[in-house]
């Protein structure tokens, strides 16, 4: 064959595997080849993308849940759909757009058509524009299901829990629509972010609190009403404007780090140099995504690691910055003991429907603490020592018991006080009775 034809049939042979490529953006959620993440491996992981000037955030449960916080601006779109599939062994589980701003969706579609997803939780706000509810039109008409953050109908004083297995959960903190009304917005604050989600998700004795874009009067009104919002680490609010985190919130959260989600010379100025010295004067070491690129933080339920994807020179590649758990923050009612806003009319008591965001997903209600069992002894009634539980049963003991002694040091819960326990939800165990 002449090298002329050789060089036709190379030509040929390219235009074919061309043709043969699907484009990545449009690839179809059932093809499982576009999938190349790792098994899980028993940790929580979360990835704060570096998506320019926006949000977005993938959180793997140590049992392979995955979900995924906003999406970044539409500029983003390359950049996720390439990434995403490294992290996922299968389509998303859950989807959180925390309020209809196009630098926390504007990626979506390109990252739906690619990676696929079973369900989207938004939070339903007036006004959004009307590029969003074509996307959100577009979406469901995938067969994706929509829904909405509300507390559980049969316990409205509860916050909404979804659970993500092996002791992880991601709680709904606002908005708390309809049993508490939405806060008004202004001009300097718009409604869609003091009602942009905010959740805290924990596990063991970590915790991180993604924000969104809350700004001073969302954390103002948190704080009014006592929500526990403790934390290990902090996603910023609003990309570091000035407008939020403030320092009544930051002491109330405690975190010992955060990540700020932003872009290099951005419009916007964030963040601002306000918001980074009240972080600086409450001790909290500052990842940035404009600085420091995507940021990886990993939990195994007593410490959180943090791994940046740059470090600053002369730092070695393998660096790590770890951070340990604040122990678990009782969750038993947060609104209790603080009387809801007045209505009007208030509707007749609902069935119970709490969303069941997907199969291996659950929201869960929070129940009161567990109340006091009966027949104590007279050594639990004296005793003022610690008690001792497990991460993977609901019951806690005397260190000393048979059951106490069986825990493995990795599932090692322990509490000051016994009060401390019962309020973990968890009961005394029958062996000892505590």
């Amino acid at each position: 064959m002449s090298p002329r034809h050789l060089a036709l049939l190379g030509t040929l042979l390219a235009l074919v595997a061309c043709k043969e490529s699907p484009d990545p953006s449009t690839a179809r959620p059932s093809e499982a080849r576009r999938y190349f993440g790792t098994a899980p491996d028993g940790k929580l992981h979360v990835y704060f993308f570096d998506v320019g000037q926006g949000d977005a955030a993938l959180i793997v449960s140590p049992k392979g849940n995955t979900v995924l916080v906003d999406s970044g601006p539409a500029t983003a779109a390359g950049h996720l759909v390439n990434r995403l599939p490294e992290l996922l062994v299968k389509q998303l589980d859950l989807v959180i757009l925390t309020h209809p701003h196009n630098d926390h969706h504007g990626a979506l579609d390109a990252v739906l058509r690619r990676v696929g997803a079973r369900q989207l939780m938004e939070p339903q706000l007036p006004g959004a524009p009307p590029d969003y509810d074509t996307l959100l039109t577009a979406i469901s008409g995938r067969g994706i299901q929509v829904v909405s953050p509300a507390p559980p109908t049969s316990t409205p004083n509860a916050p909404q829990r979804i659970n993500l297995g092996d002791g992880v959960s991601l709680t709904i903190l606002w908005p708390r629509a309809p049993t508490e009304p939405l806060l008004d917005g202004s001009a300097e604050a718009a409604i869609a972010e003091v009602n942009s989600i905010v959740m805290r998700l924990s596990y063991g004795e970590t915790s991180v609190l993604f924000a969104g874009d809350a700004l001073a009067k969302t954390e103002e009104y948190l704080l009014s009403r006592e929500v526990p919002v403790q934390s290990t680490l902090l996603k910023v609010g609003a990309h570091g404007l000035a407008s939020a985190t403030t320092a009544p919130f930051l002491a109330r959260v405690g975190a010992r780090a955060a990540v700020i989600s932003v872009g290099a010379n951005n419009d916007h100025r964030a963040p601002a140099a306000a918001t980074l010295d009240r972080l600086k004067a409450a001790h909290v070491q500052v990842f940035r995504t404009d600085v420091d690129g995507e940021v990886q933080v990993v939990s195994d339920g007593k410490s959180l690691v943090v791994t940046p994807q740059r470090l600053p020179q002369g730092k070695p590649s393998d660096t790590r910055y770890t951070h340990v758990g604040q122990g678990p923050t009782p969750e038993p009612n947060y609104w209790a003991g603080k009387p809801l806003p007045e209505k009007k009319a208030p509707p007749p008591p609902a069935p119970p429907e709490d969303v069941q965001p997907v199969e291996t997903l659950q929201t869960t209600k929070t129940e009161p603490p567990a109340p006091v069992a009966e027949g104590r002894t007279d050594r639990s009634k004296k005793y003022k020592g610690k008690y001792v539980a497990s991460r993977k049963r609901d019951k806690f003991h005397f260190p000393d018991c048979d059951g106490a002694k069986k825990i493995h040091d990795e599932n090692l819960i322990e509490y000051k006080t016994r009060e401390e326990a019962l309020q973990s939800g968890r009961k005394p165990a029958q062996d000892c009775n505590p």
